[in-house]
């Protein structure tokens, strides 16, 4: 049976969101499964962690300049090809994606891993590090389900005077229209004009069949995310798209793929040109999620992301495929 995406998200937003106090369940990360997988130990009391984004993949994958670049044209950095992030994850998300890198268990509103914390308190916790990394990432989870957590930490990085010397990213996996729903009129115009802020929506799935596998979710909110964006675009934020390849089947990879792209750039012509495959890897939560299977699904997202490849390379020109992705053209100007 398929998630009930909006019954859930509402439980979980009322789960882990303190309005009148400000606050938000934040995961520990301390003792928990996804500590293994942590290159460096869990900082800021536990409740962060670091994570290196890397412009690299592999041989043959696409390159991921996310956040790197937009971090790096905000700040004024010279180009690099590895970023160093302070990450908080919040600790409810409504789908269960089978290559999640976090323990279901951390997705769910665990009072035994997650706390109550203010955005002022992440803060503080992250000033209190030594060279703490200019950027901070308000993963997940789902981070919408509390969209608040952005204009929160938006307002408070403005009355400490840091508005211009950190970059704030954050994750969305279109799951929801909260942005809209819940946040006011003037928190909104907040997040739309932050200049040192960018946004990424991850798409899961090229497909209505890709979408359900790797998410859980009815496979008709496939195409709620194209709108999500359309919507987003709009409202002036830097927003950049990831997308996840796999899929169950070989056949009609290419035919999927291709649609694919048609519907993205429905959305925007260029946006294909702002999304960025993801490679999915195999972290200590997913293998016992693959235990028993023939992994045909980290197969099949090579057979698809050569087509991606292909279909970029069929629709823009070389001059347009090799701007940076911070200078790709918008409809929307952004």
């Amino acid at each position: 049976m398929a998630i009930d995406t909006d019954r859930w998200s509402a439980e979980l937003r009322a789960a882990a969101i303190d309005l009148e106090g400000g606050r938000l369940l934040v995961t520990n990360f301390r003792g928990t499964l996804q500590e293994h997988d942590l290159t460096e130990p869990a900082n800021c009391n536990g409740f962060g962690r670091i994570r290196h984004f890397r412009r690299q993949i592999s041989s043959g994958w696409p390159e991921n300049p996310l956040p790197i670049d937009p971090a790096g044209k905000a700040l004024g950095l010279p180009h690099a090809d590895l970023l160093r992030a302070q990450v908080f994850q919040n600790a409810v998300c409504s789908w269960r994606c089978w290559y999640c890198f976090v323990p279901y268990a951390l997705l769910r509103a665990d009072r035994k891993h997650s706390d109550w914390v203010s955005p002022e308190a992440l803060l503080d916790l992250y000033l209190a590090q030594e060279n703490p990394s200019p950027v901070i990432d308000l993963s997940g989870g789902q981070p919408d389900l509390i969209p608040e957590w952005v204009p929160w930490m938006m307002a408070t990085l403005t009355r400490r005077g840091l508005q211009g010397k950190v970059y704030l990213w954050s994750d969305d996996n279109l799951s929801n229209d909260y942005f809209w729903r819940y946040l006011s009129e003037d928190q909104r115009e907040l997040v739309g004009g932050f200049r040192n802020y960018g946004r990424v929506g991850c798409i899961k799935g090229f497909s209505e069949e890709s979408f359900s596998f790797n998410t859980g979710a009815n496979p008709a909110l496939f195409g709620r995310q194209f709108e999500l964006i359309r919507r987003f675009l709009s409202s002036g934020i830097d927003m950049y798209c990831y997308v996840t390849l796999t899929c169950r089947k070989h056949e009609g990879i290419l035919d999927d793929v291709r649609r694919f792209v048609d519907r993205l750039q429905d959305v925007d012509e260029n946006l294909p040109l702002r999304t960025v495959p993801l490679k999915i890897e195999v972290f200590t939560p997913v293998e016992a999620r693959l235990r028993g299977r023939n992994s045909c699904e980290l197969k099949n997202q090579w057979t698809a992301v050569e087509a991606w490849q292909r279909e970029l390379s069929d629709r823009f020109s070389l001059g347009l495929r090799a701007l940076p992705i911070t200078e790709i053209p918008l409809k929307d100007g952004n």
